[in-house]
């Protein structure tokens, strides 16, 4: 369209990002910083998610969102403050990467459900999940480690062949 302004959407989960990307788009007409995916779809009132394009047909393919499971929450005091990017459990919290985060942001905004490794890659990574997995189970590894080293209560869970959640231990 003429005479429209085009909108530059960026996404950055720290708020140390966000304001690096505002210097970076500081020239740009018209511009929106999120911290999420799920909040720029939100900002849009896009519902769902953008169709993902089919693997070759090898296997059957599981959903693409989070799937029902048993509708146990993960423990109350579990929380991930988005601000600082750190997991907090009790009084004690573990600094994260900006994947661990995002990540946990999805497993714990939707406590019981199992979020499928095509999901999890668009939410996290931002692409379509090629099959490989080795950079989500080395993610899924080191959280696990760290809500290990926490003691909390809560655990990843792998659904196998479909994706994780979080689960009380």
């Amino acid at each position: 369209m003429r005479g429209v302004a085009p909108l530059v959407i960026g996404i950055a989960s720290s708020p140390a990002e966000r304001r690096r990307l505002a210097r970076l788009l500081g020239g740009t007409e018209a511009f929106l910083i999120v911290s999420s995916v799920a909040q720029a779809r939100t900002f849009l009132g896009v519902a769902g998610t953008p169709p993902v394009a089919p693997a070759a047909p090898t296997a059957p393919t599981a959903p693409a969102g989070p799937v029902a499971g048993p509708a146990t929450p993960p423990p109350a005091d579990l929380s991930v403050d988005s601000d600082r990017r750190v997991l907090r459990w009790l009084d004690r919290e573990v600094e994260l990467t900006r994947l661990e985060h995002d990540f946990l942001r999805c497993l714990v905004g939707a406590p019981g459900q199992v979020w499928t490794y095509e999901r999890l890659h668009l939410e996290v990574w931002g692409n379509v999940h090629l099959g490989r997995g080795s950079d989500m189970h080395s993610v899924v590894r080191r959280v696990r480690h760290k809500l290990a080293r926490l003691d909390a209560s809560a655990s990843i869970h792998a659904v196998r062949g479909v994706g994780f959640r979080l689960a009380p231990v």
